[in-house]
């Protein structure tokens, strides 16, 4: 039996999980009702306080993992001066924060997901080296946002440096614009893990803003279509048969697609849960 695991990037947005009477402060737990992973994005935009951590802990089943998006001064984003005083300080705050999570069962990557602008050269290749020794505590996915990575000249150089380094592939499925975006490429680098991240197909608000409205509430504005839904089951029973175990979000959020799209594909590909949460029950249905 595949060990496939299916679930969301963060727990928040996806209004059609929560049922009427739900309380706002234990969003988390009703999410794990519906799905055994998350992607946590907050620890992109802050490295949370380890009481957030021990929350989340006892709010999820024993077997709930959590894919941590890494701190946004490790991977190149953060614009001006970082919250450390030194890259150093700043991934081992990050290490000293996300062990405890690791060492409770609950942690199934880190994930590096690097900016457009990271492309293929050697500058790139040398900090690539020095984030994973940093992280070496971690299994750790890659993800590149720039299609030089893959150009045909390099995209086996590319996967073969992820294997010596013990990356795991960020497999992407994502809007095909230009060299801002990457292709699939269900290439497992891991043999112990894979992870597929499915960002959805709006070319339109991919690689800039559109006019009279917020970026980020279109850029991921997408709806799988049932076709798409059957195509990607096919490409997941791929991937997955040579690895132990796949994880899969869906992070096309902006119109609240993705809670509705994961359940789909975890249909078409017969997964059952055993070990979710307790559904919260409404004390005032009849």
């Amino acid at each position: 039996m595949k060990d496939i695991k299916i679930g969301l990037t963060g727990w928040g947005d996806h209004h059609t999980l929560y049922e009427q009477g739900y309380s706002p402060s234990n969003k988390l737990e009703s999410y794990a009702a519906h799905f055994p992973i998350v992607e946590l994005d907050s620890s992109f935009y802050a490295i949370p306080p380890q009481r957030n951590l021990e929350k989340w802990v006892r709010e999820t089943p024993a077997s709930f993992e959590f894919i941590v998006k890494a701190y946004q001064g490790m991977t190149g984003h953060q614009r001006g001066e970082i919250s450390y005083d030194s890259k150093k300080e700043m991934f081992q705050a990050f290490t000293n924060t996300f062990l405890p999570l690791k060492k409770e069962g609950k942690l199934a990557m880190v994930l590096c997901q690097f900016p457009p602008w990271f492309d293929c050269q050697k500058k790139h290749v040398d900090y690539l080296r020095y984030a994973r020794q940093e992280l070496i505590d971690f299994e750790v996915a890659l993800e590149f946002r720039h299609q030089s990575w893959y150009q045909e000249s390099l995209r086996e150089s590319t996967l073969e440096y992820m294997r010596n380094d013990e990356w795991i592939h960020s497999i992407c499925d994502e809007p095909q614009v230009g060299e801002r975006s990457v292709p699939f490429v269900p290439v497992n680098t891991s043999d112990e893990k894979a992870f597929i991240r499915l960002h959805g197909r709006n070319k339109a608000a991919w690689n800039k803003p559109v006019t009279g409205e917020a970026w980020r509430e279109v850029r991921y504005l997408y709806d799988y279509s049932k076709a798409e839904i059957d195509s990607l089951a096919r490409q997941v029973n791929s991937i997955s048969g040579n690895v132990k175990k796949t994880y899969i979000v869906f992070n096309n959020n902006s119109g609240g697609h993705a809670a509705d799209n994961a359940k789909s594909l975890i249909s078409n590909l017969h997964i059952t849960y055993n070990d979710l949460a307790p559904r919260q029950l409404n004390l005032f249905d009849e």
